[in-house]
């Protein structure tokens, strides 16, 4: 997840400027509570929807390792096994929703904690297909994708907490935060439901949740 920087040098006779950068939101941290509280409340709609709409799993720092790689790459346990191509072939990692140890990649699926469809039933349909890449493939936040076992996230699908969560009870206050963090970094609302569920989960958890606005 190597940030891109810029490179060159102006020729020697001409006075060497600083370039401007786009100034990054100031990192936000909240009671899970109050983070809760903070979700804008709007009513969902998947009119129009595709997974097509956001491309992912894409080399947006061109170092040769697309997204799924990445993931796999920042989670595993041990030192893992890469072949040419930037293709992971071995590792250990812990799927935190089912507390299961994997140590052969293809038992697992990169999820997005806010599925593609939820955001887009959050707000997400607005956004220009830019953004919605950004989003399918967001790097720069550690838990808007999680390896975790094909079987939980085919058994979560589009799912949100107040239809569905992780096996381990263990994990539950984690998946709030994760849920509540990345829908406040994007921007996304949740519905009455969504929201009463996110409520009762806080209730019972001791956490803080911390994210950074999305660019």
């Amino acid at each position: 997840m190597l940030k891109t920087t810029v490179r060159g040098l102006l020729a020697a006779a001409l006075l060497i400027l600083p370039l401007a950068t786009p100034a990054s939101a100031a990192p936000v941290s909240l009671p899970l509570a109050d983070a809760v509280a903070a979700l804008p409340t709007a009513d969902e709609s998947r009119e129009g929807y595709s997974r097509d709409q956001f491309r992912h799993w894409v080399d947006s720092d061109r170092d040769g390792c697309n997204t799924r790689m990445e993931v796999l790459l920042a989670e595993s346990l041990v030192a893992p096994m890469v072949e040419p191509g930037c293709r992971v072939t071995a590792g250990e990692w812990l799927s935190y929703y089912d507390g299961v140890t994997v140590t052969v990649p293809s038992g697992l699926d990169i999820d997005h904690v806010v599925p593609l469809a939820e955001a887009w039933d959050s707000g997400a349909s607005a956004w220009t297909a830019q953004r919605r890449e950004a989003y399918a493939n967001d790097l720069d936040a550690e838990r808007s994708l999680v390896a975790v076992t094909a079987r939980t996230n085919r058994s979560k699908a589009d799912q949100d907490p107040a239809e569905w969560l992780p096996p381990n009870t263990d994990a539950h206050c984690t998946y709030t935060v994760d849920w509540v963090s990345t829908k406040l970094r994007w921007g996304l609302t949740v519905d009455d439901t969504e929201r009463a569920t996110l409520e009762r989960l806080a209730a019972g958890c001791d956490d803080t949740v911390e994210y950074e606005p999305a660019p």
